[in-house]
């Protein structure tokens, strides 16, 4: 038997909540975190045949607990130290509190703030907050860093001995350091969230339990730093574009681009949050990359079709953004939009920029070429709409690219529609 998917929202949910709750209270994420993923085998084992327990949080928290004491004694009797390596006070036994004792306010947070400790490098924060507060799987976050699920593993582990070694505690940083922190925790709920909405690879198009538990995170971490402009455009930009996630599938799970979606089908309560939250956040401190790209995703849920957005302050938000964060990515954008206001051939001179860089053979990079050459009314198009296809990674995706070639070789009246744009 195995768990429906409302049970297994449930534990992606009370995961990080559980872990927050045994770093504080044992000061030791190692052992908690390996602790909680063992509660989450036996809830994944036992509920199925036993039910959800009435207090989900409370079970949950009472195995993860036993399962601590039992690494922290099993560990101390392999180095034949038991009655130092314990030291349980009163307040580390197990049964010193109720089962479901509330986390505090800010453990998330905290929790977030301690998977981007400075001791460990880039890479391993990201891996080891998408594994711990994220929720991923490991096989997961190594398909996110396109690795084998064994490296990743040795990854996880050996950022999580790092954590001890520097004696990483579950205490707030110094104000310099959390905002550097803080940065980290924004691009790993941004990167959940995206491979979320566009999944790198597989049958499906999106994973809705990617960009819910997302939402969910960025939004409680919001909720405690209301005064952030940055966590607050964060959180409408994936408003904004969760809004469209139901025109943006077809009924047999196929692609439907930002072009040729129904408008009417769009979440209108998410979009009017999210708006509402790019306002507000744009009157305070001066715009960070995350802001400007909610600005950018407001701009599209207000025009009633591609054709009537307003292109030239998309064009300008793109052009802030890419002076304020350089990337090849918001450069592959702009070339779009230039494209949409001063003609495919200026889009296509600016896609020279970044064709030999990172972007080198990337599926959205042939897409966006293919998409000027089509406005362009250029019959190669289709050669590049068909490279876009033998290197993404979504069937969906190459479906529809496979598509466009398909329309764009056909030398029938009408082949080609100069309102498609590449996939969003």
């Amino acid at each position: 038997m195995s768990l429906d998917h409302a049970t297994t929202d449930l534990l992606r949910r009370l995961a990080p909540q559980v872990l927050a709750t045994l770093a504080h209270r044992y000061g030791d994420f190692g052992r908690a975190e390996d602790a909680v993923q063992e509660a989450l085998v036996a809830a994944v084992e036992r509920w199925p045949l036993d039910g959800v327990p009435e207090r989900p949080s409370g079970w949950l928290h009472t195995v993860a607990a036993r399962r601590y004491v039992d690494l922290v004694r099993a560990e101390a009797a392999r180095t034949r130290r038991e009655r130092t390596a314990l030291d349980l006070t009163p307040r580390d036994t197990l049964f010193a509190a109720p089962p479901d004792v509330p986390a505090p306010r800010d453990d998330l947070l905290e929790l977030f703030l301690l998977c981007c400790h400075p001791a460990l490098p880039a890479p391993a924060q990201l891996a080891l907050t998408l594994r711990a507060v994220g929720g991923l799987t490991t096989a997961e976050v190594a398909a996110a860093f396109l690795v084998s699920e064994r490296t990743m593993g040795q990854r996880i582990s050996r950022a999580k001995l790092r954590l001890r070694e520097a004696g990483a505690r579950f205490t707030p940083p110094a104000e310099a350091e959390r905002k550097a922190r803080l940065a980290v925790v924004r691009q790993v709920l941004y990167l959940m969230f995206n491979e979320g909405y566009s999944a790198s690879s597989g049958p499906q198009l999106r994973r809705a339990d990617l960009t819910g538990q997302a939402l969910r995170l960025t939004r409680r971490l919001h909720e405690q730093l209301p005064g952030d402009g940055e966590t607050a455009g964060l959180l409408a930009l994936m408003l904004l574009t969760e809004a469209r996630a139901a025109a943006r599938v077809g009924p047999d799970g196929e692609l439907v681009p930002l072009a040729e979606q129904d408008r009417t089908r769009w979440d209108r309560t998410a979009i009017d949050e999210g708006r509402a939250l790019v306002e507000r956040s744009l009157t305070g401190s001066p715009p960070g990359p995350y802001r400007l790209q909610a600005a950018i995703a407001a701009v599209h849920t207000e025009a009633p079709s591609t054709e009537a957005t307003d292109w030239p302050q998309v064009l300008a938000l793109y052009e802030l953004l890419e002076h304020l964060a350089p990337n090849p990515v918001v450069t592959l954008n702009r070339a779009v939009a230039v494209g949409m206001v001063h003609g495919p051939a200026a889009g296509l001179a600016l896609l020279s920029e970044v064709e030999s860089g990172l972007l080198a053979g990337h599926h959205r990079l042939h897409a966006v070429r293919a998409h000027l050459l089509e406005l362009a009314d250029d019959r190669t198009a289709a050669a590049e709409w068909r490279k876009a296809a033998r290197h993404a990674g979504s069937e969906p995706e190459r479906r529809y690219l496979l598509r466009r070639a398909a329309a764009m070789s056909d030398p029938s009246p009408g082949r080609c529609d100069p309102g498609h744009l590449p996939i969003r």
